[in-house]
């Protein structure tokens, strides 16, 4: 019975947001409210673990809507707000171009691949989005092609590497679950994940249903301004603000993996290398680097952030109806409901493991939830199939 809710939840979404043409947020909060009433009609429903009736509801959309934004609202807010700074000042395009003149546009869709790869290896899916974005819609402009042509291999990237790869969260937590080398785990993933995350990306854009659509490019996401190349800043200026992050995230990431002695300097770089204090750094340098000394005022770089937040805003909604989501239909039971289907299961632990993480995945919508769900699962299982 919960996964014909949940099925009967998307569906519902779909039809509201597509048929109904409603605002994703509010379709997510319908959907939410109308699976959490059933919840209480049904008496499944629960909050903090115990049994819970029709006011748990707007608990758990609030809980769901706090708990998505606290890990979010910085990191794309101020990544959207770098974003448009290195828009509005030709830095995007000069990297941009310089993307097609070392790979040539037909190899357009293996730069933003190449692209993703560096960046997503260990920035947060959220966090490389809202950085490599800007360049993405650039290069759409400055190839003529389709936004998807050239968005769907950056994206689909990202998300392998947010998936599969330590030092993202769900691979790094399904590591230490099962006492796996973090090393062993993301050499792995190089191999096996990232060579299949590479070919659909390549494909799924040439796809004959994909090419038929063509989405028009987000008003106020990035500058809308042509730059001559005379108006635009050097590569390595433009280079150095928009790999920033990257190298303060990366490279934070790369000293944790080795171990480092509980010291100052351990602190220091982890506090660095956070992505909500590494991008507001890189803010920070953007404003340096692009403002008056830059050949912009500083009136003319705060409404670049301005425009950055403002194109963000609804986005940021929909992604915490999404959390809100999230929390009813966990608090419907249906991630224990799942628990139990397959728990008794005869079957290998890996294609154990990799199903419920994808039926998790689809209903929950968060890679790294559905990661550590799926291990804990079949942890009992790995253990028996070991010995």
């Amino acid at each position: 019975m919960p996964l014909v809710i949940v099925a009967v939840a998307v569906v519902l979404l779909i039809l509201l947001m597509t048929r109904f043409k409603l605002n994703g947020f509010i379709s997510l909060l319908v959907v939410s409210v109308l699976v959490g009433v059933f919840a209480v009609a049904t008496g499944t429903l629960t909050y903090d673990d115990d049994p819970a009736g029709l006011v748990a509801i707007a608990d758990l959309i609030e809980d769901g809507i706090g708990s998505q934004m606290s890990s979010t609202l910085v990191v794309i807010g101020v990544g959207a707000m770098i974003g448009r700074v290195i828009g509005d000042a030709g830095a995007a395009q000069r990297i941009a171009l310089k993307i097609v003149d070392v790979f040539g546009e037909r190899g357009v869709q293996w730069a933003m691949v190449v692209t993703s790869v560096v960046i997503g290896i260990t920035m947060f899916y959220e966090v490389a989005f809202v950085i490599i974005v800007p360049v993405a819609v650039t290069l759409v402009r400055a190839t003529r092609q389709s936004l998807l042509w050239i968005g769907l291999p950056m994206s689909i990237t990202l998300s392998t590497m947010h998936s599969f790869l330590p030092p993202h969260p769900g691979p790094t937590a399904v590591a230490g679950m099962y006492d796996a080398s973090v090393g062993h785990t993301l050499a792995i993933g190089l191999l096996i994940a990232l060579p299949i995350g590479i070919v659909v990306a390549i494909v799924r854009p040439r796809l004959p249903f994909v090419r038929t659509v063509t989405p028009e490019i987000p008003q106020g996401l990035i500058s809308d301004k042509e730059f001559s190349d005379d108006e635009l800043p050097p590569m390595a200026r433009s280079l150095m603000v928009a790999l920033l992050p990257v190298i303060l995230i990366a490279g934070a990431a790369l000293y944790d993996m080795a171990q480092p002695a509980d010291n100052l300097l351990t602190d220091i770089i982890g506090f660095v290398g956070s992505p909500a204090i590494a991008l507001l750094i890189a803010l920070l340098t953007s404003i340096v680097v692009f403002s008056p000394a830059g050949g912009r005022s500083m009136s003319e770089v705060a409404a670049s952030m301005a425009d950055g937040a403002k194109s963000m805003a609804m986005i940021l909604m929909v992604i915490a109806g999404g959390g809100a989501f999230k929390q009813v239909l966990t608090g419907a039971g249906v991630a224990d409901y799942i628990a139990e289907l397959t728990g008794g299961w005869s079957i290998s632990p890996i294609i154990l493991a990799w199903i419920i993480a994808v039926i998790l995945r689809i209903a929950l919508g968060s890679a790294s939830v559905a990661v550590a769900t799926a291990a804990g699962i079949a942890a009992p299982l790995v253990a028996v199939f070991i010995h």
